[in-house]
C-alpha cells in the first residue's frame, strides 16, 4: 500500500467465508478485478487469511479477506481455522458463500422444495450462528450459478428460498460470466452498518478556523523522516477541517506558544508528556493526546477512563496485561512495555506483574488480569478494539487505553479533553 492510501485500519473489513471449493477465492477475485487470490480446484488452497484492499463506489476504502474453508480437516486444518476465528474480531461486513453446484440438478420448482433441505450443512450454520451472536451483517452468496439448468430465474428462486429460511440476503452469482457481481456490491453497501466509521478522530473539540498545536517528540518510536500513523491521520483530519495547524517537538513547546498571536484552541501531544505540556499550556488552551482521540475513534473512550480508575485498587500481587496492536522489536524508550510499567510500578510496587501481547495475540482467558491496558490501536479497525472491549466485559476485567492510563498517573485525566 503507498504512502497515500487509506490505511488498512480505516477500512471497510469484509470477510469471505465458505466451505472449501465454493468459490471464495474466486468471488474475491471477481470483487477485486484481479487474480489476488490463488483459485484452484483442490480443496484447501487457501491457508492463512489474504487480504486485499480496494476502493468500491458508495462503499468506499475497503479490505476484502479470503479465508480458509471452514470444514478444513485434520491438525493444519484446525490451526487455519483458528486463525479464520480470529477473522471474526475485526468483521464489519461477512460473506457467506454457498456452492451453488449443489443445485445445479434442480429443473422445477418441486425439486427445488425437496432437495433445498438440508438449506445448509452444519458447518455453514455453526459460522452463520457465530456471526449472528456476533452482530455482523451478512450477506450470502449463491455462487456457481452458470451450472445450473435452467435460466436466471432459477437462481433467482433458489437464492429467495435460501434467503428466506437463513434470514439474510442472498445473492446469485458466477464468477465465471460475471453475473450477480455488480448485484452483490449493491447489497454489500447496503448492509454497511449505519455507525461505520461515522465520527471522526478529533469529534466537537475543533471546527472550522480554530488554531491547534500538535506537540509531537520525534523519538526512536519515529523513525528519521517519518510521522507515526495517528499524528499523519490527526493533520490530515485538522486540514480537512479547515483548522490552522502548528507542529512542535516538546523542546520547542514554548517557542511554539509564543509564535501564536493568541493561545490555541487546543493542544494535541504524545500521551508521553503530558504533564510536561499540561504544567507550560495556556489556562485557556484544552489539552488532549493523540492516544486519547485514538481511543475514542477506535474504543470506548468512556469505558477506558471509567477503567483508569482500577489502578488505585492494584497491589504487587495484582496482574496488567498491555496490549499492543502491532508488533515490533521492543525498543528502549518503548510506552507500552517500558514507560508504562514503569510508572505503574513506582506507584504500586515493583513486585506488580506485567504481561505484553502484540499483533493478533490477545489471551482467551483473561479472568486472570486485574487490568487491561491497549494502546492506540492505530493498526487495528473499530470493529476489531471494540471485540476486545466485550471480552473484557464479560471476563469482568477492566479496560483502559495508553493514553487514558498516562493522564490517569498524571493526575490530569479529569483535566484533559475528550471528543464526544
Amino acid at each position: 500500500m503507498s504512502l497515500q492510501a487509506t490505511p488498512r485500519a480505516d477500512r471497510v473489513h469484509i470477510a469471505v467465508f465458505g466451505l472449501r471449493n465454493s468459490g471464495k477465492s474466486s468471488l474475491v477475485n471477481a470483487l477485486t478485478g484481479q487474480n489476488t487470490a490463488i483459485v484452484s480446484h483442490v480443496a484447501g488452497t487457501t491457508t492463512d487469511p489474504v487480504y486485499k484492499s480496494m476502493e468500491i463506489a458508495g462503499l468506499g476504502p475497503c479490505v476484502f479477506i479470503d479465508t480458509a474453508g471452514f470444514d478444513d480437516i485434520g491438525g493444519i486444518g484446525e490451526l487455519r481455522m483458528q486463525r479464520t476465528r480470529r477473522i471474526l474480531d475485526k468483521t464489519d461486513i461477512a460473506i457467506l458463500v454457498l456452492d451453488g453446484s449443489f443445485y445445479e440438478n434442480l429443473s422445477s420448482q418441486t425439486e427445488i422444495s425437496k432437495r433445498i433441505r438440508p438449506l445448509l450443512s452444519d458447518e455453514e450454520i455453526h459460522w452463520l450462528t457465530a456471526l449472528k451472536e456476533k452482530r455482523i451483517p451478512v450477506v450470502g452468496v449463491l455462487n456457481k450459478t452458470d451450472l445450473f439448468k435452467k435460466t436466471d430465474v432459477m437462481a433467482d428462486t433458489i437464492a429467495s428460498v435460501i434467503s428466506e429460511s437463513s434470514g439474510i440476503p442472498v445473492v446469485p452469482v458466477s464468477t465465471i460470466t460475471g453475473h450477480g457481481i455488480e448485484g452483490l456490491r449493491e447489497q454489500l453497501i447496503r448492509s454497511l452498518p449505519e455507525d461505520f466509521e461515522s465520527e471522526s478522530i478529533t469529534g466537537n473539540l475543533v471546527q472550522e478556523g480554530d488554531v491547534v498545536l500538535l506537540v509531537m517528540p520525534q523519538d526512536i518510536q519515529a523513525p528519521k523522516g517519518r510521522l507515526i500513523l495517528p499524528q499523519v491521520q490527526v493533520i490530515r483530519e485538522l486540514l480537512d477541517k479547515r483548522c490552522i495547524v502548528q507542529c512542535v517537538t516538546t523542546d520547542q513547546l514554548e517557542g511554539g506558544l509564543a509564535a501564536l498571536a493568541a493561545p490555541p484552541k487546543i493542544i494535541i501531544t504524545d500521551s508521553q508528556v503530558f504533564r510536561t505540556v499540561y504544567d507550560k499550556k495556556p489556562k485557556g488552551s484544552l489539552l488532549t493526546s493523540f492516544s486519547v482521540l485514538l481511543a475514542g475513534y477506535k474504543g470506548d473512550l468512556k469505558y477506558f477512563a471509567d477503567s483508569a480508575c482500577a489502578i488505585e485498587g492494584l497491589t504487587e500481587n495484582s496482574r496488567v496485561l498491555i496490549a499492543e496492536a502491532c508488533t515490533h522489536a521492543p525498543l528502549e524508550e518503548d510506552v507500552g512495555r517500558v514507560k508504562i510499567p514503569a510508572m505503574l510500578r513506582n506507584r504500586i510496587g515493583q513486585g506488580l506483574k506485567v504481561d505484553v501481547v502484540a499483533g493478533a495475540d490477545f489471551p482467551t482467558d483473561l479472568s486472570g488480569y486485574d487490568l487491561i491496558i491497549h494502546c492506540g490501536a492505530c493498526m487495528f479497525n473499530r470493529k476489531h478494539v471494540l471485540s476486545r472491549v466485550e471480552k473484557a466485559r464479560e471476563a469482568g476485567v477492566p479496560m483502559s487505553n495508553y493514553g487514558v492510563t498516562i493522564a490517569y498517573l498524571s493526575g490530569i485525566l479529569d483535566k484533559i479533553s475528550m471528543p464526544e
